[in-house]
């Protein structure tokens, strides 16, 4: 038979332990349908340094060598439990293994650099619904195909009650399963399926999901939630749960611990969650329910809008309103997919694959994703990396420079900002583990007695070739890849810093984080060494004072002319002094024409990471810019957050702003703006944990008397209850001195007055 050659998108893998060696099965997409690539009789391996002895495995002499620079071995075993036994006798001996934690089918990929897509090369069979190869020869290949994705989403008389209904959006079509029994006065339309029980209903939808085929499963918490529903439901009912390709069956697989997500294994198939795909791309939301995502992303949302009670609801609909519960099921699962399309959230799941090798489904993974990139790449150089956490070692390197503000309302603050400074430290001082290994006889100094070689390292070539990438993706105002790549580029300090990565040492981080203090007192001085006062740094920006009375033309050529000077400054200090080439570009970002640096609360000094601006917008008016203040923070009352916003909108404008506080107070005695006076917090803790200190969200939900995972709640005379039940009078004194006073007290103490004082007068009426 003639041998074929097909380009293939990676959607899943898996490996397993079989009687002739490990079966490594990897699902995907090609131009021509779904594909699966089946490897049999594959091996695993992990490596000791020679003098290590072992007891199994084949073992096979390299010419690799130990971060220590001691000779290594490999050792081969035909299945990873053998492979186990091994590495964790070795390890009791108080031996280290090298690299005896990387999974099989990992290290066969990225020992071929393939990250997103590959070629296989081999005798192409075809199956029912997809193609297949056995032992196809690979190699990477940069390839990109269009993945389909059906949206579903599940209607249930609450987390363990009977199943009413499932929709599905997307590939396939429109369609509602819905259980109930068939009715000849009932007119649902044609999208809607009637079936007599649950069994029914679970198995129209694998139908469904099998016959449309999709290459992602769409869902808002839809595998903590959805699929674990239906799969212990299918499970019950002895009903075969095989939404995968190939008849495969999903499973959920219980988090690891009380922070890891739960998994769930699908064969040729993605399971992608709303929640964890636009946490991963770091779009970020005051909340993460589907509500108000979709209200702030497409503005629109849910069909029903429940008392407080969405279990009751629900059942409401079920048993009175079958059309009103159709229509509120399938414009969930419509919400979920018109949520990907906008946010792009595909193209950067994509994106980042591609990059970095971390399935589409991957929640988190920085590590994962170094090590993907990292170790092909010292194998090259002949060294391999010992396992996590056999360094012994301890974090002691610190966070980013915070400098001490000056607190004060402002006029004519510039910001100048450093473009991904710690990447581009790493680049400049070539900050790297196999060079902190192996420095050399004329090495770069570090910090913490680290040094590094000039020339033989890989992490500032890596990010060189994704500064270069990210660069043409914003030419190309291709987001999404410009948003992984960034993403990607900051988290390798994070992954240095981490105990938790092979390549830790505080040397590493510390010669990051260090430099950057070092980077930013040096501009400090340069800058104030012109008589111009900086107020305030972070991490990789200073903020300098540029007059109360300039113009701003005259702050806006400044600006840039500052970022100039600079950037000459280094360039020219490092070649002098380090004999080296300076990656670190310093911009002109921000213009703010008022500024305030509020104090710590009820203290002189200044606060961190907390300020508001007012900036010149792109269509000639002005924007008011708020960082780290209650009007950004999701744990304070909408009241409280509206307060704050306008406030500064009206000190920074010039507009009066005495009379409008006393009226606003007025107003919330009187109860007029109760409905801005509603907590919202989510419980990420069962309710019966909390035994001795129970915080006043948990002691509202305890009042509902069933479990939730957010709690709407006021405070009221009674305490804490829920807001959307029946209570007892708002406590107006808890409102005053705990939301609206501490949010404006910020402001108006830099105008020398406070909420006390403006409503003072009023005070004894209440």
């Amino acid at each position: 038979m003639s041998k074929t050659e097909l380009d293939v998108f990676l959607l899943t893998r898996r490996w397993r332990d079989t009687n002739d060696g490990l079966r490594f099965d990897l699902w995907g997409q090609s131009s021509f349908g779904p594909v699966r690539l089946i490897f049999t009789r594959q091996r695993a391996n992990f490596f000791v340094e020679r003098h290590v002895p072992t007891h199994s495995g084949e073992r096979r002499e390299l010419d690799l060598r130990s971060f220590a620079g001691r000779d290594v071995d490999a050792v081969y075993f035909s299945s990873q439990r053998a492979l186990r036994r091994e590495r964790d006798a070795v390890r009791d001996d108080v031996r280290q293994t090298l690299e005896g934690d990387i999974k099989p089918v990992d290290r066969f990929l990225m020992e071929r650099f393939i990250t997103g897509s590959l070629s296989a090369r081999g005798e192409l069979l075809r199956r029912d619904g997809y193609f297949e190869l056995r032992d196809p020869v690979i190699r990477q290949v940069e390839f990109r195909v269009e993945l389909s994705a059906l949206s579903f989403d599940i209607e249930t008389h609450g987390l363990e009650g009977e199943l009413f209904s499932i929709a599905c959006a997307g590939v396939g079509g429109d369609v509602v399963f819905l259980r109930r029994d068939a009715d000849p006065a009932l007119t649902l339309g044609d999208r809607v399926r009637l079936l007599p029980d649950e069994r029914g209903v679970i198995a129209a939808f694998v139908d469904h999901v099998q016959r449309a085929d999709p290459d992602a499963l769409l869902g808002w918490n839809v595998v903590e939630f959805d699929i674990a529903y239906l799969a212990r439901k299918a499970e019950a009912l002895r009903l075969p749960f095989a939404l995968g390709r190939g008849g495969g069956r999903a499973r959920v697989l219980p988090p690891h611990n009380d922070s890891s997500p739960s998994l769930c294994l699908m064969p040729g198939r993605v399971v992608l969650d709303g929640i964890a795909s636009l946490k991963s791309a770091t779009l970020s939301f005051e909340r993460f329910s589907l509500e108000h995502v979709a209200q702030t992303l497409l503005g629109r949302g849910k069909r029903i809008h429940h008392g407080g009670d969405p279990v009751a609801e629900i059942r409401r609909l079920y048993d009175e309103d079958p059309q009103g519960l159709v229509d509120y099921n399938l414009e969930d699962a419509r919400l979920v997919l018109d949520i990907f399309e906008r946010a792009r959230l595909f193209d950067f799941l994509i994106e980042r694959q591609r990059l970095t090798g971390l399935s589409l489904d991957r929640q988190g993974g920085s590590v994962a994703a170094f090590d993907h990139l990292y170790l092909p790449r010292l194998h090259r150089h002949g060294v391999v990396a010992p396992d996590v956490g056999s360094s012994g070692k301890s974090p002691s390197s610190p966070g980013g420079m915070v400098l001490d503000s000056t607190p004060g309302l402002y006029a004519n603050v510039l910001v100048l900002d450093f473009k991904s400074l710690y990447p581009s430290i790493v680049r400049s001082f070539c900050v790297d583990p196999l060079g902190l290994a192996f420095p050399g006889d004329d090495p770069i100094p570090g910090f913490d007695g680290g040094c590094f070689h000039r020339e033989q390292h890989i992490l500032p070539g890596l990010l060189e070739t994704l500064w270069a990438a990210r660069d043409e993706a914003k030419k190309k105002n291709d987001m999404p890849l410009s948003r992984a790549i960034k993403i990607l580029m900051n988290s390798f300090y994070g992954v240095l810093g981490t105990p938790g990565c092979r390549f830790f040492d505080p040397r590493l981080a510390s010669s990051i984080t260090r430099r950057g203090h070092e980077v930013i007192r040096q501009s400090v001085d340069f800058v104030e060494a012109r008589g111009l006062p900086v107020i305030y740094g972070d991490t990789d920006s200073i903020f300098v004072h540029a007059g109360e009375h300039e113009r701003e033309s005259a702050c806006l050529e400044l600006g840039r002319e500052l970022a100039q000077s600079l950037n000459v400054h280094f360039r020219e200090r490092l070649r002098k002094e380090l004999r080296i080439d300076s990656c670190m570009e310093i911009e002109f970002e921000t213009h703010y024409l008022r500024f305030h640096m509020p104090t710590l609360r009820g203290g002189k000094e200044g606060s961190k990471k907390r300020y508001a601006g007012l900036v010149r917008a792109e269509d000639g008016g002005t924007r008011l810019v708020l960082k780290g203040l209650e009007a950004v923070r999701t744990d304070w009352t909408p009241l409280a957050r509206r307060m704050q916003r306008e406030l500064y909108e009206r000190v920074f404008s010039g507009r009066p702003h005495e009379s409008w506080l006393r009226e606003l107070r007025t107003r919330m005695r009187a109860g007029e703006l109760d409905d801005q006076l509603i907590y919202e917090k989510r419980l990420r803790r069962s309710l019966d944990s909390y035994q001795k200190n129970v915080p006043p969200h948990v002691q509202a939900a305890r009042k509902l008397g069933r479990p939730v995972r957010e709690i709407r709640y006021v405070i009221t005379r009674a305490g804490a209850e829920p807001a959307d039940q029946a209570h007892a009078a708002l406590d107006y004194d808890h409102y005053e001195s705990r939301q609206l006073a501490p949010a404006a007290n910020g402001l108006l103490r830099a105008l020398d007055q406070s909420w006390e004082e403006l409503a003072g007068p009023q005070l004894a009426l209440f």
